[in-house]
C-alpha cells in the first residue's frame, strides 16, 4: 500500500455536507454491512471536517448552521464553495472506503501567509478482517488469513472478521452512534489546549489511498505536511465491525 497521500486540489480549498446512511434509526440490533461501515465512515468524516473548521475558527461562526447527528448539535457550513469542495471529497472517498482503498484521512490546518502547517487532524483507517474488498473479494481475503465471512440467506456478505463464529465484535446501532459522539466532544474539548490560530488559516485535505486506487485527475500527490517538533495528542477510538478510525490531533507550539 502507498504511503503518499493524496489531495484534492482546488483553487477555493473547501467543502460539504451530505446525508449519511440512513443510519440515525436509533438503537438497531443488526451489524452494518461492510457497505454500510464504509458509508458510516465516510460520513463521519464529513462531520469531522466540518467540526474542527467551525471549532478551530477557520472560518467565521456566522458561515455554519446546526443540525442534529450522533444525538449532538453539529455545526455545517453555509458557504457554496466550502460545501463543493467537501463534496466533492466525500464523494471520491467513498468509493474509495467501499473498496478498502484508504487508510488514512489527514486534515492539515495551514497559515495563509507563510503556508506553514499549525494543525494536523489525523484518522487512522483499520479495515478489520480482510474487510476490504467487494463481495466477490471479500470470502477470498478472509479465507487465505484464516477468517470468516458472514451472509445472510442469499449470500450478500454482512461482515467479515477473524474471530471463529459468534465471537465477532458486535456492536448496535446505538453503541456506535455513542462511540462517535464521544469523539466529537473530545473534538470540542480540545479548544482549552489547542493553541488559538493566529491570522488567517486554510485547510486541505490528504488522503492516503492504496497505490492501485484509481486517482481521479483532480486529485494529486502530496508530501505529508507534517509538522516538525509538534505537540501530538491521542483522541477516542470507535469502530463497527468491519471499520475501526483512531483519531490524532498534532500541532505546532506557540513561540
Amino acid at each position: 500500500m502507498s504511503t503518499k497521500p493524496r489531495t484534492k486540489t482546488s483553487s477555493s480549498s473547501r467543502e460539504k455536507s451530505e446525508k449519511g446512511e440512513k443510519g440515525d434509526k436509533g438503537a438497531g440490533e443488526h451489524k452494518l454491512s461492510l457497505k454500510g461501515s464504509a458509508k458510516r465512515v465516510t460520513e463521519f468524516f464529513e462531520y469531522s471536517i466540518n467540526t474542527i473548521l467551525y471549532q478551530r475558527g477557520v472560518y467565521p461562526a456566522e458561515e455554519f448552521t446546526t443540525v442534529k447527528k450522533y444525538g449532538l448539535n453539529m455545526l455545517v457550513t453555509i458557504d457554496d464553495n466550502v460545501k463543493d469542495y467537501i463534496k466533492k471529497i466525500m464523494g471520491q472517498l467513498g468509493r474509495w472506503m467501499l473498496h478498502g482503498k484508504i487508510s488514512k484521512l489527514v486534515i492539515v490546518i495551514s497559515s495563509k501567509d507563510d503556508g506553514e502547517v499549525v494543525e494536523r487532524w489525523v484518522f487512522d483507517v483499520q479495515v478489520l478482517g480482510g474487510g476490504n474488498k467487494d463481495k466477490a473479494g471479500a470470502t477470498g481475503a478472509a479465507g487465505a488469513a484464516g477468517g470468516t465471512v458472514e451472509k445472510d440467506e442469499n449470500g450478500k456478505v454482512l461482515a467479515v472478521g477473524k474471530d471463529a463464529p459468534g465471537k465477532e465484535p458486535f456492536k448496535t446501532e446505538k453503541e456506535i452512534q455513542q462511540e462517535i459522539a464521544g469523539l466529537f466532544r473530545q473534538i470540542t474539548a480540545t479548544v482549552t489546549f489547542l493553541p488559538m490560530l493566529e491570522g488567517n488559516c486554510t485547510f486541505n485535505v490528504l488522503v492516503y489511498a492504496d497505490g492501485v486506487a484509481e486517482v481521479p485527475m483532480e486529485w494529486g500527490d502530496s508530501d505529508a505536511r507534517e509538522i516538525q517538533n509538534g505537540e501530538k495528542v491521542t483522541l477516542r477510538s470507535w469502530g463497527t465491525s468491519s471499520h475501526k478510525v483512531d483519531t490524532l490531533v498534532s500541532y505546532r507550539l506557540s513561540e
